[in-house]
């Protein structure tokens, strides 16, 4: 059926809000488990009534509009979010070199976008999943220029050969997924003979969760940049100018001219310092609409005056059956430091402890940074193997008396095994524990990246590389 204005589309499509996939299906396809794109089809074919195809311009060419159909899922807290990235299409590297974003692939097929979100409840058969909203994503101005920005980056790795070291964490809104069976899907690049792994234009789920908790949650989130300066300047650079000025200051002195609160002996202050820096007085940063859909954490991070912070830095306790079960491409470690970008907030205490008594703190300055893909693929791919090794071998357990206590060791690697991350424990205390798959019983543990690891990045800071 051709549609010929966009609110005759618009009304169709809100009349599959409530239905599930079962009762839309008319071909059977929902009973081909195996069919991958199997929600998408059916709604294609069952519900618009048009053949299912793979074509260049959009679904609805004449509208200029592209179909997606995608999951959302219930938080812990009842709201909803995107449950993955929304994948668009296959990037061309011998093609899009030759394009200006207007032109490109990405832009001529994706402009608008037809959502048509389903809640993924776990243990439920697909055929009973819900469409619950439908809607038309048009960019608002000041995201078209930050996805401008991210598609000039995705291209410009491209026109210097490195489109085998493209990583989404290398952008913020518009990212370039693994689009293939596995790893062995490879595509030619035009500057290099290296062959590069097939990706895709993906918005990131940090954007689609955006839409989410604006469209669904009906959430208001705080942005701290606007079209007309993201048209002058990169995202990067906004923030930089933001935190520019107190470059060296003590918090102190920060404090004077910014009248932000310092307190100590709150663990959240410095998040909160670091909003109002920004310009937002929010206590948490991911009320910060930029940074939620760029999926950027903040990390602040206090260095010794030896350039080296005292604490390891830590991340999400780990599920131990998951880290069994799971191949290292659907593993949380990689997906999370290939998708996630990272903003360091660095401070340091200028002296040692018996001269700064009162413990000092001097910002240092900022780092965007993202894990390097030869990192994530290398080091981090091998961490990852020999922990896997360890779980299904049964980690070792034992007990050493201490003094008026006993501790368990184990053999997860430690600090220093690979220069780069290890895991150890983040509890309440020895009685906070977890199942190992076995049955047996360990204090809850993390993942952490190593202290040093963290030093030689922050160090670039006085290097100027950041």
């Amino acid at each position: 059926m051709l549609y010929e204005k966009k609110e005759e589309l618009l009304y169709t499509a809100s009349l599959a809000e409530g239905k599930t996939f079962g009762e839309i299906d008319k071909t059977g396809r929902i009973k081909n488990d195996k069919a991958k794109g199997q929600l998408g089809q059916i709604i294609e074919e069952s519900f618009f009534g048009y053949e299912v195809n793979s074509k260049k311009e959009a679904d609805f060419a004449n509208l200029g509009i592209e179909l997606k159909v995608t999951p959302v899922k219930k938080n812990k807290n009842g709201t909803l979010s995107a449950k993955e990235r929304l994948v668009l299409n296959i990037i061309n590297y011998e093609e899009e070199v030759n394009k200006d974003f207007e032109s490109s692939s990405f832009w001529k097929k994706n402009k608008e976008i037809l959502m048509m979100f389903y809640e993924w409840l776990p243990n439920l058969d697909r055929s009973d999943y819900r469409i619950i909203k439908a809607y038309l994503h048009q960019y608002p101005e000041e995201d078209l220029e930050i996805i401008k920005q991210d598609w000039e980056t995705i291209v410009g790795k491209i026109k210097v050969g490195l489109a085998h070291e493209l990583s989404e964490g290398d952008t913020n809104y518009l990212g370039a997924c693994p689009k293939g069976a596995n790893k062995k899907s490879l595509r030619s690049q035009p500057y290099s003979d290296i062959k590069a792994m097939q990706r895709a234009f993906c918005l990131k789920q940090g954007y689609m969760t955006s839409i989410v908790r604006k469209v669904i949650n009906k959430e208001d989130l705080v942005k701290f940049s606007t079209a007309p300066e993201l048209k002058q300047k990169s995202f990067y650079n906004l923030i930089q100018e933001k935190f520019h000025p107190y470059i060296g200051m003590s918090l102190e002195e920060i404090a004077s001219i910014t009248n932000l609160p310092i307190n100590y002996k709150s663990k959240s202050f410095l998040q909160e310092f670091v909003s109002g820096l920004l310009g937002i007085r929010v206590t948490k940063l991911e009320q910060i609409e930029e940074f939620a859909k760029a999926n950027i954490q903040v990390k602040t991070i206090r260095l010794e005056p030896n350039g080296v912070p005292k604490e390891h830095m830590s991340f999400k306790n780990i599920n131990f059956s998951e880290w069994e079960n799971e191949t290292w491409e659907n593993s949380w470690l990689k997906n999370f430091f290939e998708q996630t970008k990272f903003l360091f907030v660095v401070f340091q205490y200028k002296e040692s402890y018996s001269k700064n008594p009162q413990r000092k703190l001097y910002f240092s300055g900022i780092i965007l940074w993202n894990m390097p893909t030869n990192e994530i693929n290398g080091r981090l791919k091998d961490f990852w193997t020999h922990v896997q090794k360890l779980i299904k071998q049964g980690i070792e357990l034992q007990p050493v008396k201490q003094k008026n206590r006993t501790i368990v060791r184990n053999n997860l690697p430690k600090p220093n095994f690979n220069g780069l991350c290890h895991i150890r424990p983040k509890a309440r205390d020895g009685n906070d524990r977890v199942p190992l798959p076995d049955g047996r019983l360990i204090t809850k543990q993390a993942f952490w990246l190593d202290n040093i690891y963290v030093s030689e990045i922050c160090n670039s800071l006085r290097r100027g590389v950041y």
